[in-house]
């Protein structure tokens, strides 16, 4: 269990509440930090120095109606960048619009009222998730003549934040995750077959919503990047029961 953890609170148009939950909580155990938006949109919030240099342990985005496009917008942008823990705090938000911002990217949600000891639970959670898995023998890496590259460790991230990250991702970096989970997936129960479709599977998945996001929900575009017949791409989506409307910019909303 942590001592502390550090939790940025980001509050587009709601700076009143950021600063209100501004401080020390549980004895020290959680600390909230208001981080300044001067009424910047969600895309700027997100794009905080702060975060990317990994200041804070954690994020914590107050969503409701109002800025829940906002948001919508903003975590599609950022598809692959986003801090590694991104809780929402709903406020008055139904099932499906958490359910559409948690498939974007956020890692979890708390609901209104403010419960500082739900938030430090699952922001706890979510951290212990992202702890390294370290393989149990080197990955295999080959080159002409198929022979195994000069043995070493390879060090894997959570696989929530590799999947959200996947278009950026080396192909040794995938290929350690794949024999990382075979090699688990070995010692269960599951059968060849069983275990294989299952991680071609969450590949899939996460590389569909990783291209859909970072074209904002335009297929054909997202398709050209798998370097995939458009009506293959979509046929993987509806085996996926993947949605692109989450990931589309409303022209609407702009502004």
């Amino acid at each position: 269990m942590r001592e502390r953890i550090d939790c940025a609170l980001l509050a587009p148009g709601h700076a009143d509440w950021a600063m209100a939950l501004d401080g020390r909580y549980l004895g020290g155990r959680l600390q909230l930090h208001g981080v300044q938006t001067a009424g910047a949109p969600p895309e700027r919030v997100l794009d905080d120095p702060a975060l990317a240099r990994g200041r804070y342990d954690a994020a914590l985005a107050y969503a409701d109606g109002a800025t829940l496009s906002a948001w919508r917008r903003a975590l599609a942008a950022r598809a692959g960048t986003l801090p590694a823990v991104l809780l929402i705090y709903a406020v008055g938000l139904k099932a499906q619009a958490i359910h559409d911002l948690i498939s974007l990217g956020a890692t979890d949600f708390v609901q209104a009222p403010f419960c500082p000891e739900e938030l430090r639970a699952r922001l706890e959670h979510a951290l212990d998730r992202l702890a390294p898995v370290s393989l149990a023998e080197p990955a295999p890496r080959y080159g002409a003549g198929g022979a195994c590259a000069a043995p070493g460790m390879p060090v894997l991230p959570a696989e929530a934040a590799l999947c959200a990250s996947i278009l950026s991702r080396s192909g040794g970096e995938l290929e350690a995750y794949a024999v990382a989970v075979a090699l688990q997936r070995a010692t269960s129960r599951d059968s060849f077959r069983a275990a294989k479709s299952q991680v071609v599977a969450r590949f899939e998945q996460a590389y569909i919503r990783a291209a859909l996001g970072r074209h904002g929900g335009n297929i054909t575009l997202a398709a050209r990047t798998a370097q995939k017949h458009r009506r293959a791409f979509w046929a993987l989506m509806r085996k996926h029961d993947i949605d692109p409307g989450p990931y589309r910019v409303d022209p609407g909303d702009a502004g």
